[in-house]
């Protein structure tokens, strides 16, 4: 076998892993999974085997050291727990977008802010207008939502055709999307507040900050601040997953001070190893303090938010999210109980707020700021991809039903606005896909 040849199984092994990592970096594909494990837990939940359903996600799981015991179902550490790193995700790019991105100048930021609040004015108008009673207007909210990864997901199978600042206002206004459902979830959706949790969580953020002041670069040494930080948000009584949108937004977008900058440490520490790996009587212990320095310059040349996210994404997008899904969405049809009038109308209600209302809000809005002078359409963005972002934007299933899982304790209720979330995101889909072919072809006409 010549010397730079590979064996052949490596070589189809290598080829196999390349691509299937190019593969999970298709934002339509992890849409297409989230589907997928949508569909999963529906038909699950209605089968003959729904007993196990509930049974699995009620399992009890027990965290603890000697004394120090706590034990929540597995459904509580999917929603309380995973989605924390959900969450950090979100807020790592809510702070790049700040930083660099579509909301980095009032300029650019303005036309999707204003659009993403009246896509989250008029849905919870259109949810109210249906005249529910007390209990039931607690879920206002659940429509209000738009889910980032299947509404860009949904997008990308419109293919390159569509032009590229329409995926980026969609990408801006479901961010400021998520600002907004994040401070909702704080403000309405956390009662009775012990305020001694803080405390707590705020030992974790001065951590946080330290580790950065003195320079502390790798995601291993923040593991134990966030742990603590999530349990302090945990006693309060807020949702402990918003601890993932503060760790998230403290996330730095520059690379660590480093006496020299990354590129060419990276320079430098090659020469050196390349230097001592040929000298005639080198000692392999040798090569470690210029391989250790070398890997560390290698780390800083891309800032955290980016190196986080790269690394996070195919976890969140394949293992957590379809987790999320298949633990909330397994509606169970009897259980619904849609032939009573309170949950009928609920399902009805968040139906129409994220269909009607989501496009609604957000084109009328958009209208009126560019109507009035006070904002421009970004560049090739014309009014029918304005109408497709409205559209897409009805797809509000992650956060929706996160939402409504804190809104609603009685299960009829809870599973009609979780059957809602569901028909409705179908359907702004499928609404949106066709308008984009429909836009498509005009473009091309």
């Amino acid at each position: 076998m010549p010397k730079n040849q590979l064996p052949r199984a490596q070589d189809l092994a290598e080829r196999a892993l390349a691509n299937f990592e190019r593969f999970l970096h298709i934002e339509a594909v992890s849409g297409i999974v989230l589907l997928v494990a949508a569909l999963a837990a529906l038909l699950w939940a209605n089968s003959p085997a729904a007993d196990s359903y509930e049974r699995f996600w009620h399992t009890p799981i027990t965290l603890g050291i000697g004394s120090l015991v706590y034990a929540k179902s597995l459904h509580f550490w999917v929603n309380d727990g995973l989605m924390t790193i959900f969450f950090l995700v979100v807020g790592m790019e809510i702070r790049r977008e700040i930083y660099e991105g579509a909301l980095a100048s009032m300029r650019q930021a303005a036309l999707p802010m204003a659009a993403a609040l009246g896509g989250v004015a008029m849905p919870a108008i259109i949810y109210l207008a249906f005249g529910h009673a007390p209990a039931q207007q607690q879920g206002w909210a659940v429509p209000t939502a738009t889910d980032i990864a299947f509404a860009v997901g949904v997008l990308a199978l419109l293919g390159k055709s569509i032009p590229a600042n329409v995926r980026v206002f969609l990408l801006a206004l479901a961010i400021m999307d998520d600002i907004v459902a994040v401070l909702i979830i704080a403000v309405f959706y956390s009662s009775g507040l012990q305020y001694s949790g803080f405390a707590v969580a705020g030992v974790g953020l001065l951590l946080v900050l330290g580790l950065q002041k003195i320079g502390v670069g790798t995601a291993w040494a923040y593991i134990l601040p966030g742990a603590i930080t999530w349990l302090g948000m945990l006693i309060t009584g807020a949702h402990p997953a918003l601890a993932g949108v503060v760790l998230g937004l403290m996330t730095p977008v520059v690379e660590m001070p480093m006496r020299e900058s990354p590129l060419e440490a990276v320079t430098r520490f090659t020469s050196e190893l390349l230097g001592r790996a040929k000298a005639p009587e080198q000692d392999a212990s040798d090569l470690m303090h210029p391989l250790k320095r070398l890997r560390l310059a290698q780390r800083e040349l891309v800032p955290p938010t980016v190196r986080m996210q790269g690394w996070l994404h195919p976890w969140v997008a394949f293992a957590i999210m379809p987790a999320f899904a298949l633990a909330n969405a397994g509606v169970s049809l009897a259980g619904a109980d849609l032939s009573a009038e309170a949950p009928r109308w609920v399902m009805i209600a968040v139906v129409g707020a994220l269909v009607v209302g989501k496009p609604l809000g957000i084109i009328s809005v958009s209208w009126v700021m560019v109507r009035l002078g006070w904002c421009a359409l970004p560049d090739q963005v014309n009014w029918r991809g304005i109408i497709l972002i409205g559209l897409l934007a009805g797809i509000g299933f992650t956060m929706s039903i996160f939402i409504a899982n804190l809104a609603f304790a009685e299960p009829a209720t809870l599973g009609a606005a979780k059957l809602g979330v569901l028909c409705a995101s179908l359907i702004a889909a499928a609404l949106g896909l066709s308008w984009g072919m429909l836009a498509v072809r005009r473009r091309a006409a």
